[in-house]
């Protein structure tokens, strides 16, 4: 019987790509990138030709060379020509912004809402670049990551129509399932902010059925999203933003969680950036969580990468998602 690989999305495999390039100084080669790189690995894995890989791995280049992403080839020292042992890698000096050069998160917010507004294909080659440097901004290669997968997804169904919806201080309505519940309620929220937080998105804003302010995570968001007629004061924005993350953090704060990490895998890298400080001690960390649902497919997703010690809820929570994916893997087929 045969397990179908998990299908990592071109997009993803991208970044991947570009975070591996980034991760070395003296470069990677092909042999390496196609045999641990996140996306093309599963490839390799499930008994795809080389040279469709190959062909994979040269589309991918070019795609990220067309977006301005400085992609540097070094051959053979002593024959410079020679590319069979060639090796690849990302120049940070030439990936990044000047480090004299900084911006307000004000003129980053512009700069990136500009850059949105125009399409890839109608910028010249030094504005994708100049985007690209922009975009690149806050994130730091400290340690290789080869194998790392973003988990960020902003083409969630709801994103759009809430970032609309808060644009024109217009009221939502959606079916949304809470934490430890079986159906979902119906709500009607005046959206304030759309923030991201532990690599996922939610909505901050009014529940005008509670009269309160809640935040929402939107992949617990059910079916569509309904922006109505009914206006409100734009002005009730002003903070927002900052209101929902300390909000998230105060919930983190208060749920900890202590898990076991193999060294050297994506389980540890993932957590060990986001464990409490000074409370990692070896393959141990004490991790923050906001919702242990959530936060439990992640831990399951590392499969034998990762082992939950407390709270024992969420071990439990672990444990039966690896059941589950055992036993569907157990089903005759």
């Amino acid at each position: 019987m045969s397990i179908t690989p998990t299908r990592v999305p071109p997009e993803e495999r991208l970044v991947n790509l570009v975070v591996a390039l980034m991760a070395t100084e003296q470069g990677v080669t092909k042999d390496t990138i196609l045999g641990s790189v996140s996306g093309y690995r599963e490839q390799a894995e499930s008994g795809a030709r080389r040279e469709a890989l190959e062909k994979m791995f040269e589309r991918d280049k070019e795609n990220l060379r067309g977006l301005g992403v400085p992609i540097e080839t070094i051959g053979d020292y002593a024959d410079p020509d020679d590319l069979r042992e060639a090796r690849y890698r990302i120049p940070p000096t030439e990936y990044e912004l000047p480090a004299d050069i900084t911006f307000t998160p004000a003129e980053l917010a512009v700069l990136t809402l500009a850059g949105g507004v125009w399409g890839e294909h109608t910028l010249s080659t030094g504005a994708r670049s100049g985007l690209r440097k922009i975009r690149s901004l806050g994130i730091e290669v400290d340690e290789p990551i080869i194998g790392f997968a973003p988990r960020l997804d902003l083409h969630d169904a709801s994103f759009l129509p809430l970032q609309r919806a808060i644009e024109q201080a217009r009221e939502v309505e959606f079916d949304y399932l809470r934490p430890g519940s079986e159906r979902p309620r119906h709500r009607r929220v005046r959206p304030f902010a759309l923030v991201e937080y532990e690599a996922r998105w939610h909505l901050f804003g009014w529940d005008t059925g509670v009269e309160a302010e809640r935040t929402f995570l939107l992949s617990r968001i059910l079916g569509d999203v309904v922006v109505t007629r009914q206006g409100f004061d734009e002005t009730l924005r002003a903070g927002a933003g900052e209101r929902a993350l300390a909000g998230l953090r105060d919930v983190a704060r208060r749920q900890i969680s202590t898990v076991m990490v193999v060294p050297g895998t994506e389980a540890e890298l993932r957590l060990r950036r986001r464990a409490r400080a000074g409370t990692a001690t070896g393959r141990q960390l004490d991790v923050p969580f906001v919702d242990l649902e959530v936060f439990a497919d992640e831990l399951a997703s590392y499969g034998p990468e990762v082992m939950v010690l407390e709270p024992v809820g969420l071990r439990d929570a672990v444990v039966q998602r690896l059941r589950a994916a055992r036993d569907r893997s157990a089903a005759p087929s």
